[in-house]
């Protein structure tokens, strides 16, 4: 009795020297706002009192704070589902009308990116449905809120606050002004701000990149992000495949990312086809239909996609809205 009494006391002791040591990490990746602020001015060369006063006047959302948290937990939802929600008959032919309007800075971006009109079509559509859905949050409140009050991705947002105060310098902007989604995310490609830095392109050549009101600039920008990842011009995304059911786990358990050739593949137990794509990198993918799990070859391109947004559902949804809106593009063109 006495020593179930002391190895209850020891567990509970225990328990608390975790939480305890947890609440202290989390404490520590929150670097103080104040301290911030030191290394803006010391490593760039910002002026401190315009910054304090600038960050007095941000406010912190809650509103975010909660969606973090329900973004952050939970398995996400199957294929079938995901994707019901972007290849939609609206988002298609919204998608052929702004292939229509915008043919022009289109055709030069595929011309000077390699990357199709209609997979730029696509992520712009996914993203804020052709420019209609930005966001309307200060994108420095949204950073800010998640840097210094959100431990979990407190030293990703540090970051991402750094470069938008860095490129709203460059670009000569109130940063008080630049408004994006709940994480920050801007414009009609939802850029972050270091992809933003990176990325963006002046692409009408009117000495701005302008990727909020400029449809020609968020073109050729979301266009160079693709071909800045490796976008492999003329060269296959995803296609449908089978695989050996004992080979299922060990192909699936493999590194995100095609670092195998499809030769390889098959001897592992995939069931691919084609020879002509063998020296071709891949990996497996599954995804959840209204029938069962399905599973395609995802190669390089898909690859890129997954630079966008990190889930297989999300390339997937960009890929077959690309398809959809090409199709009847194409055939509305002859």
């Amino acid at each position: 009795m006495i020593a179930t009494t002391i190895l209850s006391r020891t567990g509970i002791i225990y328990c608390f020297l975790l939480l305890l040591l947890s609440s202290w990490n989390a404490a520590a990746q929150i670097v103080p706002l104040e301290t911030f602020i030191e290394d803006m001015v010391s490593r760039h060369g910002f002026n401190k009192l315009e910054l304090t006063q600038l960050f007095a006047k941000t406010k912190v959302y809650n509103s975010i704070l909660k969606i973090m948290n329900r973004t952050t937990s939970g398995k996400g939802r199957p294929w079938y589902r995901y994707r019901s929600n972007f290849i939609t008959d609206h988002r298609i032919s919204e998608g052929t009308e702004f292939w229509r309007q915008h043919a022009a800075a289109l055709s030069r971006a595929e011309a000077t990116y390699g990357v199709p009109a209609e997979i730029i079509i696509a992520i712009i559509g996914v993203e804020t449905i052709y420019g209609k859905n930005t966001g309307d949050l200060p994108v420095l409140d949204a950073l800010t809120t998640i840097a210094f009050h959100y431990p979990r991705r407190a030293e990703f947002f540090r970051s991402e606050l750094e470069e938008f105060l860095l490129l709203t310098r460059e670009e000569k902007l109130n940063p008080r002004l630049p408004t994006g989604s709940y994480a920050g995310a801007m414009g009609l490609g939802q850029f972050m701000p270091s992809s933003f830095r990176k990325y963006a392109v002046d692409f009408d050549g009117d000495g701005k990149r302008d990727i909020w009101d400029n449809f020609t600039d968020a073109i050729g920008s979301v266009a160079n992000y693709f071909h800045g990842y490796g976008w492999q011009t003329g060269q296959p995304v995803i296609l449908a495949t089978q695989v050996r059911p004992e080979a299922i786990n060990s192909l699936l358990s493999a590194e995100f990312k095609p670092l195998f050739s499809l030769k390889q593949l098959k001897q592992q137990g995939l069931l691919f086809q084609d020879e002509r794509l063998d020296n071709q990198l891949g990996m497996l993918i599954d995804l959840e239909t209204e029938l069962g799990t399905a599973y395609w070859v995802g190669f390089e391109n898909f690859y890129v996609i997954t630079r966008y947004n990190r889930s297989e559902n999300y390339a997937m949804a960009v890929y077959q809205l690309a398809q959809e809106i090409a199709n009847i593009y194409y055939a509305q063109s002859h």
